[in-house]
């Protein structure tokens, strides 16, 4: 059948270089939030000064097949994950993972008019750096400023990036909605857990962030929680926290 209308992709991503980070961050911070390293002859992520293994191969290259995992989901494998993604390929040969236009290209043929364009590796870090609320912050603006340089946060009216917020520190994160507000972001992206701040773990509507809310709502901005690394392996440092309930 066919339908009048094109698709929208409520969770499109990308495939984030090496210096989305690094690019804006001050020096002063990388030890304690993101830096590079090659150890053991292998290029590394060090988040707080440890190796992340939230992705395997934090590089993405090579990379996986698209849809190589359509049968391991539907539960028509032997459950190795690992086998499941078959063959990779270089990334180099995919530009529409990190080329904006060249996405475009690729949603024109897929019949997909717009869409919400969330990290892959960006929603994994906040966790890393739990703790240190001035890194978290630091990063995720450095980062915010990589994905405006080369994604936008809103290319061609159709590519809707999402920057991607922290309330470790309230009052930062006004300021970061404000600058993203600035350059035109229509959603912005939080994970699904406790703002860890330095008053201890506070849920997401703690009074503390009104103004990040409030602020929020008056834009018309859209607010978008996605999953990756929420802190489910310390459950039992939130569970400690009674104000987290």
């Amino acid at each position: 059948m066919s339908v009048p209308f094109g698709m929208f992709d409520a969770d499109n991503h990308y495939y984030e270089p090496v210096e989305a980070f690094t690019r804006h961050l001050d020096p002063a911070m990388r030890r304690r939030s993101l830096q590079w390293a090659q150890l053991d002859g292998r290029t590394r992520l060090l988040v707080a000064g440890r190796i992340c293994r939230f992705i395997p191969n934090p590089t993405f290259d090579p990379i996986a097949r698209p849809g190589s995992l359509y049968a391991y989901f539907r539960g028509n494998s032997d459950g190795d994950v690992k086998a499941a993604f078959g063959g990779l390929e270089r990334i180099d040969d995919h530009p529409e993972y990190r080329n904006r236009d060249a996405r475009l290209a690729v949603m024109d043929a897929q019949g997909v008019d717009a869409c919400f364009l969330f990290p892959t590796l960006g929603v994994g870090m906040e966790e890393a750096m739990v703790g240190d609320p001035e890194a978290i912050h630091a990063a995720f603006h450095a980062f915010n400023e990589w994905l405006a340089d080369d994604w936008g946060f809103a290319h061609g009216d159709r590519v809707f990036a999402a920057p991607y917020m922290s309330l470790a520190d309230p009052a930062r994160a006004v300021t970061e909605l404000e600058w993203v507000l600035e350059r035109d972001a229509r959603i912005v992206c939080l994970r699904p857990a406790p703002a860890p701040t330095a008053a201890g773990n506070r849920p997401p509507g703690d009074p503390r962030s009104d103004r990040f809310w409030a602020l929020a709502a008056e834009a018309g901005v859209t607010v978008g929680f996605h999953s990756r690394d929420a802190g489910a392996a310390h459950l039992t440092r939130y569970w400690g926290d009674a104000d987290t309930h």
